[in-house]
């Protein structure tokens, strides 16, 4: 009778101890598992890291070329022009300067992209008739499409314009006028800003 009560409080012992089995199984699986996910993270994050240090080093080595080299592949142009413009007809200009070739007037695109156009001259039209106006046009030779024009109202107007254009490669660009026209101390300047898909150089 006596060896009872000692019975009792190991048999709650040995339950508790089968109890405390299961959940420390599931902490120990929990640990493992959490261990797993954080290696994963260390891992991802390291990838991450010598990913971005690899763009870093082809982005410095671009930078680090000569910019020599760099400039001789930006297509651009300057144009001086005095002259008289036939309406209608491509004035004939000629390159003082630059990597864009000039074919009967017309310059040659051979890059996608945006360009920066400048253009200041004065433009005096004596047989303008009365109520007419002249209009100094820039724009595609093959299709006669005007990509900018200004409509010039006083006899020897100043034209002064900087603006920037979306030019395709194989465009053939020229300036024109509506009517026949004096042109004095044209400078006409075209430059690839940002090439966008495909070149020719």
């Amino acid at each position: 009778m006596d060896g009872q009560p000692d019975m009792e409080p190991k048999r709650q012992e040995h339950q508790m101890d089968l109890e405390r089995e299961p959940a420390e199984d599931e902490w120990k699986s929990w640990q493992r598992g959490q261990m797993r996910r954080n290696t994963l993270h260390l891992v991802s994050a390291a990838a991450q890291w010598i990913l971005l240090l690899v763009c870093l080093i082809y982005l410095g080595i671009d930078v680090l070329q000569p910019s020599t080299s760099r400039s001789d592949k930006v297509p651009w142009t300057y144009i001086q022009y005095t002259g008289e413009s036939v309406k209608g007809t491509a004035m004939n200009l000629s390159a003082e300067a630059g990597s864009i070739h000039i074919r009967n007037g017309s310059l040659m695109i051979t890059c996608d992209g945006l360009y920066l156009v400048s253009l200041k001259g004065v433009i005096s039209f004596p047989e303008l008739e009365k109520n007419d106006s002249l209009k100094l046009i820039l724009g595609k030779t093959k299709t006669s499409e005007a990509l900018w024009e200004q409509t010039l109202q006083d006899n020897g107007k100043t034209v002064d314009l900087i603006t920037m254009l979306y030019l395709f490669a194989q465009d053939n660009i020229a300036l024109w006028t509506n009517t026949n026209a004096t042109v004095k101390g044209l400078s006409f300047s075209l430059v690839l800003l940002s090439p966008i898909f495909y070149c020719l150089l």
